[in-house]
């Protein structure tokens, strides 16, 4: 018997298979996902910013039509392999340059400051100042912004506030 012929009484051709076969599929992706996800790296399934949540989708997207055998199975594992190795070539590019970490990752945007919004920011980042107050109560654990030297709109899309020092600012 072939070698072929085996891969195809264990995992099926097409999308004919049978439960067995499917199981099979399911098994291998799963196991070459946990490898996957070593390449990757961690902040890959970490971090859940918007460079690294391409991967989760893609790979989902991918992998799961070789557990179903809408895709060859060896063809999507190979796919899931490559997406994993562009995203950490792409990583490893953003460590090494600027322009292209502002391109993969974006930058933070300051939204407000000293004591005055910043609008242009806000808008562009579809926040209003009922939002802030909001995120000032929930993660800050303050009701002021009196009580807030800057907030931030991070790279990954979470707000963060930095509090004021002193006396007047409560920890």
């Amino acid at each position: 018997m072939k070698e072929e012929d085996i891969i195809t009484i264990l995992f099926g051709q097409g999308t004919s298979l049978n439960a067995w076969q499917m199981l099979g599929r399911a098994i291998v992706v799963f196991i070459f996902t946990l490898v996957l996800i070593r390449i990757a790296g961690r902040r890959s399934f970490g971090l859940r910013a918007p460079f690294d949540n391409v991967i989760l989708i893609l790979l989902g997207a991918i992998l799961g039509r070789a557990v179903i055998g809408v895709s060859p199975l060896f063809s999507t594992l190979f796919a899931g392999l490559i997406i994993c190795i562009l995203h950490r070539l792409l990583a490893w590019a953003s460590l090494k340059s600027a322009f292209i970490e502002q391109i993969a990752k974006g930058a933070k945007r300051i939204l407000y400051k000293n004591g005055h919004f910043v609008k242009e920011n806000l808008k562009s980042s579809l926040v209003n100042e009922e939002d802030l107050k909001e995120e000032l109560r929930l993660r800050a654990l303050v009701d002021s912004f009196d009580k807030v030297d800057a907030i931030y709109m991070e790279r990954n899309g979470e707000i963060s506030t930095v509090k004021k020092c002193g006396k007047n600012s409560s920890h």
